[in-house]
């Protein structure tokens, strides 16, 4: 019986244990330029090593301190582990502030989101339509992909006639009809026949 209790305490000490992370090594940030401030608020957030290694790439990013700070304690919140530096680096060179990153971490998008609105910049749509097209993806609403946006505006659709059609809640099924149309009549207005006139024999 003795044994019995001496293994379950055992049990829990090492159940315990995988909640926390006393060993981490926090040299890396202070290497990569993190102040000892930052550091200590992400000591009291028990942060593991993966999420130093993180860190360390989103700091040679140029990612501020705060921002760093919030990403972890929102994803821990959030009852998660950070993992998600790349989607982070890739948001910033794409022209996301920090703020909308954070806003997007919040909405627990971060990685799933991140690929469709980097996307959009690439498209070369203007800053005030991407950043409408990013709130209706952070309020769950009816928007078309970044995908069918791009065919669209291949078929001459300029970007307010895109966002009409948004704001009239075109679904990517219908995008997808009215591209084919009018593909189809750019194709034949393209074979006309052309009559070539040849010199008279004389």
């Amino acid at each position: 019986m003795r044994h019995h209790a001496l293994f379950l305490g055992l049990c829990i000490l090492l159940a315990g244990g995988c909640q926390k992370h006393p060993l981490t090594d926090y040299r890396p940030i202070d290497q990569a330029g993190m102040w000892s401030g930052s550091i200590e608020q992400l000591k009291q957030l028990n942060i593991s090593d993966l999420e130093i290694a993180q860190l360390v790439k989103l700091k040679q990013a140029g990612v501020s301190d705060d921002t760093c700070v919030a990403l972890i304690d929102i994803t821990h919140q959030q009852h998660k582990f950070f993992a998600a530096a790349d989607s982070v680096i890739s948001l910033g060179k794409a022209s996301f502030s920090e703020p909308q990153v954070l806003e997007i971490t919040k909405a627990d998008k971060l990685e799933s989101l991140t690929p469709e609105i980097v996307t959009l910049r690439l498209i070369g749509l203007s800053d005030a339509t991407v950043q409408m097209l990013l709130k209706r993806h952070l309020q769950d609403q009816p928007t078309l992909s970044s995908g069918e946006i791009s065919r669209l505006k291949n078929t001459g659709l300029t970007e307010k006639q895109i966002v009409d059609r948004i704001n009239q809640g075109m679904t990517d099924q219908q995008a997808d009809k009215e591209i084919t149309a009018r593909e189809t009549m750019r194709n034949h207005a393209n074979t006309g026949f052309v009559r070539i006139h040849g010199r008279k024999p004389r």
